[in-house]
């Protein structure tokens, strides 16, 4: 008779399973609350004391650990000294291994006590799923409930699972262990002050048709399966498949979504920076004053808001305005939910990618980056000061219709490469200039796409690290700027002080930089 061993952590479907087991002429041997449940549930269990000849001791801790066990799991079973030990000791072969592990995710996710998260470091559950995978040429080892049917109906067709799956099983376990060990490496670690390390874990969300590029070939991992604003975590409910461009665009629009909370607020985006934002008392009004700043620069990008779309949103959306009855080619639209009847709406528009994305708060996170042989690691910039009275610099105090667009144009500023500059007026960004080697240069790409949208006065400057000179701000004075805010901290703050004193434009000081290179 054929034996299997049984001892999970999830017994979800295990009495099914160590059931059919029976059926194809498996012994069941088990351990503790295991063996519990699949008696209960009818199964002729018989207790791993029974095999090892020693009971379970320290409360469990040491219970499988033992040659009888792996003994019975290691031998080769076609070597003629590894057969003749089985025998001279008295070792019954395993055939099967069906384990899962402590929950110790769940524990410390839950805070428990450090003392109970190290109790919830499993030891023998590894070892059994190790011994078995190494010797997978005989014994079958199951890792993952969702492998139950595929192993009883293999053995059922064949009399054993074949090579190929005993294979495939044994590559789960070590990706499993591996992924175990991390975690709780990355734990004890933490707890430790260690950091010479750095484990990263990531599950495979998509193959990639390709990167940026047809010739570089891309996939696409999940790092976190919970957090909000997530791509990752995401549902695509209409279009053809996101590409690796579609995905660094959408993320970068989340970013920016983030920033806005609750507030109505709509955003058009092309190669991962703004072309259009604006919030306004509703997603209608919002998306119009984003669509006005720059109808051209829309064509081919994605539009990103914080509130569901309804019907009349998405009809808006569909269409370009300044040409009645002319589609906007867009390629994704991430909301965090549409109406029926704005799913109706674009469902004539097939190949249009709609996301649904998950609201709610955003922890802190790492950003990780790659370079020739390396990895740099930092905390995401989720930090945004919000723009007050007693930041001013100046003589000139902002209004409140300045400070509001001062905090606006903070928080679009922050996400544009730097160098960065925005122009904005009456919660909506009427240029912006990016990723330019000089401060003086993102201004005037800045301010000219707002004089050619018609907005020549009334705009309020924002830049992403502080200026180096007085000429970012001496172009902006002479060119309709009326107020500003930037980070400060130049050894030549004054000389841009004394400027803005001199034609009285109130500039505000944050004290913070968002360099996003």
């Amino acid at each position: 008779m054929k034996r299997a061993l049984v001892s999970v952590t999830d017994k979800t479907g295990v009495v099914e399973f160590c059931k059919g087991l029976e059926s194809l002429g498996y012994e069941i041997v088990s351990t503790g609350g295991t063996k519990k449940v699949l008696i209960s549930g009818g199964v002729k269990a018989i207790d791993i004391s029974d095999v090892t000849g020693f009971p379970e001791i320290l409360d469990g801790r040491v219970k499988t650990l033992h040659p009888m066990v792996h003994g019975g799991l290691l031998a080769v079973r076609d070597k003629e000294s590894h057969v003749a030990q089985i025998k001279e000791h008295n070792i019954e072969y395993i055939d099967l291994v069906c384990v899962n592990l402590y929950a110790f995710k769940k524990t410390i996710e839950s805070g428990a006590s450090f003392d109970d998260a190290v109790e919830n470091i499993d030891i023998g559950g590894p070892s059994m799923l190790r011994s078995a995978a190494k010797n997978h040429k005989f014994v079958t080892v199951v890792s993952d409930i969702n492998d139950y049917d595929l192993v009883l109906n293999e053995i059922k067709e064949y009399g054993n699972t074949t090579y190929e799956t005993r294979l495939k099983l044994a590559a789960k376990v070590y990706t499993l262990t591996a992924e175990y060990d991390t975690m709780i490496a990355k734990y004890m670690r933490e707890k430790a002050g260690l950091s010479e390390k750095l484990f990263i874990e990531a599950d495979l969300v998509q193959n990639l048709r390709y990167g940026e590029n047809p010739h570089q070939e891309a996939k696409f991992y999940s790092t976190d399966k919970n957090l909000s604003y997530s791509l990752a975590n995401a549902k695509q409910i209409q279009g053809k498949e996101l590409s690796y461009n579609n995905i660094q665009d959408a993320n970068a629009a989340l970013n920016i979504v983030k920033e806005f909370g609750n507030t109505p607020f709509a955003l058009g985006l092309k190669h991962m920076n703004p072309c259009g934002a604006a919030i306004g008392k509703d997603l209608k009004e919002a998306w119009l004053k984003a669509y006005e700043s720059d109808p051209v620069s829309i064509f081919g990008g994605i539009v990103a808001t914080n509130q569901i779309i309804d019907g009349e949103a998405a009809n808006l959306i569909k269409f370009d305005h300044g040409e009645k009855g002319k589609s906007i080619f867009l390629e994704v639209i991430l909301a965090p939910g549409f109406t029926d009847e704005a799913l109706k709406a674009f469902a004539k528009r097939p190949d249009l990618r709609l996301i649904e994305y998950k609201l709610g708060d955003y922890p802190k996170q790492k950003q990780y980056v790659t370079v020739n042989g390396g990895l740099l690691v930092q905390d995401q910039d989720t930090l945004t000061k919000e723009i007050k009275e007693d930041m001013t610099v100046t003589n000139s105090l902002p209004t409140k219709e300045q400070l509001a667009d001062m905090d606006f144009g903070w928080k679009i500023v922050k996400h544009v490469k730097s160098n960065a500059i925005v122009a904005v007026k009456n919660g909506t960004t009427c240029g912006v200039g990016a990723g330019q080697m000089n401060r003086v240069g993102a201004a005037k790409i800045a301010i000219e796409e707002a004089h050619s949208r018609g907005v020549t006065d009334g705009l309020v400057l924002a830049s992403d690290a502080f200026f180096p000179f007085a000429d970012t701000l001496e172009y902006g004075i002479k060119n309709g700027v009326i107020a500003v805010v930037q980070p400060g901290g130049s050894k030549k703050d004054q000389d841009s002080i004394d400027l803005a004193n001199a034609n009285n434009v109130p500039m505000v000081f944050t004290g913070m930089r968002h360099f996003k290179h």
